[in-house]
């Protein structure tokens, strides 16, 4: 009898095993694919950085990705109106750091930086990301503490060209910023509350994060200019609209509730791979062998301190 009650127990347990195994593929997966469409943003954001100013080419991305992303999420958002006026603080905090600050200052980066600089830079977040975990309470240990070390050297390095000495360029230090912004974003997904959906929290984030680039969008119009609209403006501003930003924050925002933002973190390192390969593509920004050095230790060691 013992043995007739357990069979369903351990069909039930392999099941459950099965399940939790798919889960975490597709978060790895959905990661990856965030992760590689976002190293094509920063090409495009680089290849702009000549005909669109910074501050209207964000907004315009989010404008695109509205219109993108709207038809499947305005209304399960409208359904959840209550819930997310009750957590606005939250989300307005979300969207301030995800779409307002932090996409403004990769546009600004790609001013004066290239964009394999700034894909390696921005390779640093995850250690930020430990860092606030340490801040909640949990434990770094000596491997964590060592990887996330390592890859802060290789980060010095990068931006002070092998010196002792740092010289860094103003498109570095704006990533710095914005790799601060996403890291402070990506811990608050993983705090999103449990009863507002993922469509729903993404559409809100993207109409607060563009009502707030809007009066900087206006002063940027009037002091600047507006861009001529031509193939070369907006077909990145297509591809960052609707899939560095619809597509790929929502397939982080389903990495982090499935795997949780460490583990997606670990995708999050190659970014520097493919935007190296995509700007050598692209652009014809060369990749050295002091880059490749660089490299290595920020991926080497944002992986040894994010392993479990």
């Amino acid at each position: 009898m013992d043995r007739v009650r357990t069979a369903p127990q351990q069909a039930a347990g392999g099941k459950g095993a099965r399940t939790r195994k798919r889960a975490a593929g597709l978060g790895l997966l959905l990661a990856l694919v965030a992760t590689v469409v976002w190293s094509g943003s920063f090409v495009a954001s680089r290849g702009l950085a000549d005909s669109v100013p910074p501050v209207q080419a964000a907004f315009w991305r989010w404008l695109v990705a509205l219109a993108a992303v709207a038809p499947f999420t305005a209304r399960e958002a409208w359904r959840q109106r209550a819930l997310i006026r009750a957590h606005l603080g939250f989300v307005t905090l979300a969207a301030l750091l995800g779409v307002t600050v932090y996409n403004t200052l990769v546009n600004q980066a790609g001013l004066t930086t290239a964009a394999s600089n700034m894909g390696m830079i921005m390779a640093a977040s995850p250690v930020v990301m430990a860092l606030f975990t340490r801040l909640g309470g949990e434990r770094l240990g000596a491997r964590r503490t060592a990887g996330l070390l390592i890859a802060a050297l290789g980060v010095l390095l990068l931006v002070g060209k092998g010196s002792p000495r740092i010289d860094l360029a103003p498109g570095d230090l704006w990533m710095f910023g914005a790799a601060l912004s996403f890291a402070s974003y990506s811990a608050l997904v993983r705090r999103k509350p449990s009863g507002i959906g993922g469509p729903a929290f993404l559409f809100t984030t993207f109409v607060l994060g563009a009502l707030m680039l809007a009066p900087a969008y206006a002063v940027s119009v009037a002091v600047q200019g507006p861009f001529d609209a031509t193939p070369g403006t907006v077909g990145p501003l297509l591809y960052v609209g609707v899939f560095s930003s619809a597509l790929a924050f929502f397939a982080w925002n389903k990495a982090i509730a499935l795997i949780g933002a460490a583990r997606a973190g670990v995708v999050y390192y190659l970014q520097p791979v493919c935007v190296a390969v995509l700007s050598f593509a692209l652009l014809g920004e060369a990749t050295g062998p002091f880059q490749l050095l660089c490299m290595a230790l920020i991926l080497g060691g944002v992986t040894l301190g994010a392993r479990r």
